[in-house]
């Protein structure tokens, strides 16, 4: 009998044909769980009847245990773990409202953790009044690429570490892994401030938030480490998708025509064994909803709800990036650096779309 009983809330449609307004992480979520010894995958629900009962087909959930409303769910199931992979914008209060059930001891919600700053602040912050275990997938923290790169700093094969540069991807989504590698590479040391600016010429609708163009951003840490990233038209600032600068070399991430993973120091350069992965897939073509790192991620998580040992994906680490995403679009609306822990009110590169500060040309007639 399994250790677990688990819920998703927000299966999503067809898992084979992932978009920008939903990319199924339901199913990948519960890959995961399925492929997990001591989990048991109970109960689902989504807003979209037809959705949770495709989910509920594929991966042998009772009809009974498929729902429409999550609350529901939570009272009549009980699960012990709840996956929400609903959009950003909607994580807070199904979060926040699983915890209030009383009957749910875990939420794994996807990433980015939250639309706004303080949305974010309060998920953790209810979560961690009612002794609810809550995390975030930011299941890249798991790949080889990366974890072989924080063995090699720790190891001290670049020295003292020094800078972390970023130009994959964007600064919001994207940067849900990005920034918290980032992190994770200085010890989880908080940030004391951020500068950005942004560029915002072309509609960019993800999962119903918008998504700047092009961003850069610098962060400093308290421990005198930098940040900084560059997206968009930026992205060619590095040849590489990561590098980590230290006193005595660098360690690259995903080099064009080159290495996954490459360390430069005393002169020489060599390629670092990752065992064929990438920044997304582990190279087992046998999940076939994603990358194995899902599996990894949702160990992390049962392994701290057994030992009641903070999760590498915990809603508290996870708020160092968001304080990072939130206090560099603040940066851009007051154009100047933001000290933090900072109050930021609403999302300020929402709220300069809204009042029209920023003018995207329509997608569709871009």
């Amino acid at each position: 009998m399994s250790r677990y009983t688990v819920a998703v809330v927000g299966t999503g449609p067809d898992p084979e044909n992932p978009t920008v307004e939903s990319f199924a992480m339901g199913y990948r979520h519960a890959e995961a769980y399925r492929n997990h010894p001591d989990c048991e995958l109970v109960a689902c629900a989504d807003v979209v009847p037809e959705n949770a009962a495709a989910f509920a087909a594929e991966f042998g959930i009772d009809e009974g245990n498929v729902f429409e409303d999550y609350e529901a769910m939570a009272e009549a199931v009980e699960p012990d773990l709840v996956s929400v992979t609903v959009p950003p914008d909607v994580h807070e209060r199904v979060v926040v409202d699983l915890a209030e059930t009383g009957v749910v001891d875990a939420v794994h919600c996807e990433k980015p953790m939250a639309h706004t700053l303080a949305a974010a602040e309060r998920m953790v912050e209810t979560c961690e009044e009612l002794d609810v275990q809550l995390t975030f997938n930011r299941q890249r923290r798991f790949g080889k690429p990366f974890t072989e790169a924080e063995r090699l700093l720790e190891e001290g094969a670049i020295g003292v570490l020094r800078r972390v540069e970023i130009a994959w991807g964007d600064f919001f989504d994207t940067g849900a892994h990005t920034i918290d590698l980032a992190g994770m590479f200085n010890d989880e040391v908080p940030v004391e401030w951020v500068i950005a600016q942004l560029d915002y010429r072309e509609e960019d609708l993800r999962f119903g938030v918008h998504q700047e163009n092009q961003m850069w951003a610098q962060w400093r840490y308290e421990n005198g480490v930098y940040g900084v990233v560059s997206t968009g038209a930026g992205e060619d600032f590095l040849d590489c998708a990561m590098a980590l600068r230290g006193t005595d070399g660098e360690i690259r991430i995903d080099v064009d025509d080159g290495p996954m993973l490459e360390l430069r120091a005393g002169g020489d350069e060599r390629a670092v064994d990752v065992d064929g992965e990438t920044m997304h897939r582990t190279g087992d073509e046998a999940d076939r909803f994603g990358s194995g790192f899902h599996d990894r991620a949702v160990a992390d998580v049962v392994d701290a709800l057994s030992s009641g040992e903070e999760s590498q994906l915990s809603g508290r680490i996870g708020l160092q990036t968001a304080r990072v995403v939130f206090g560099g679009y603040e940066s851009v609306r007051r154009r100047g650096r933001v000290d933090l822990p900072a109050a930021v009110e609403g999302n300020p590169f929402l709220d300069l779309v809204d009042s029209g500060e920023l003018s995207p040309e329509p997608a569709d007639e871009a």
